[in-house]
């Protein structure tokens, strides 16, 4: 086993006995980790995923996360050159706690860019955006509206077929109807 791949396995064991219970914490796959960050009513997400040679390479960051969608872009890269700095400071020691740790203390001071007037105008962006998208590849489903003499003239020419003639036996089922009223005399002999 290599250097990296015993330090990886030691930081598993590591994160999960710290985060043991911790909500906010979620290991998506054994080199891939989630924090949420919680100040009142705002929030984000930040992924950490290691590389085959983290520790001795900095992990990636991830904030392109559907919970961070209406994270202000100037908030995502604050928060993006915080870790990424922190992390210059720990290559080559696990990190992925030290990471995490760092931001909880930032997190109001993070938050306060994100003010609710952006957001809110963002979102309706968004909406307008997707409303846009929705009605130009919508297209209005037309369905032919006969009257009832179009429908009369086409149950007609289904019924005569291509000569033009009525098919054979159309009628039996009223000839049929017609005998079983009349009453059954018998034939007479000579």
């Amino acid at each position: 086993m290599s250097d990296d791949a015993e330090q990886q396995a030691e930081e598993i064991e590591v994160l999960k006995s710290i985060y043991d219970g911790d909500e906010n914490f979620k290991q998506l796959s054994p080199t891939t980790y989630q924090y949420k960050y919680v100040d009142q009513e705002k929030s984000f997400v930040l992924e950490i995923s290691w590389g085959p040679t983290y520790p001795t390479e900095k992990p990636k960051f991830n904030l392109e996360i559907f919970c961070n969608q209406y994270l202000l872009p100037a908030v995502k890269q604050k928060i993006l050159s915080i870790v990424d700095s922190e992390a210059d400071q720990w290559i080559g020691c696990a990190m992925t706690y030290t990471l995490f740790e760092c931001l909880k203390e930032k997190v109001p001071e993070l938050l306060a860019d994100q003010k609710e007037e952006a957001v809110s105008t963002r979102i309706e962006k968004i909406i307008i955006d997707d409303t846009e998208q929705t009605e130009s590849t919508k297209k209005p489903e037309k369905k032919e509206q006969l009257t009832k003499a179009q429908k009369r003239r086409a149950w007609d020419k289904a019924e005569l077929g291509r000569a033009g003639e009525k098919p054979r036996g159309w009628d039996w089922v009223d000839i049929v109807k017609h005998l079983s009223q009349v009453p059954h005399q018998p034939a007479a002999t000579s």
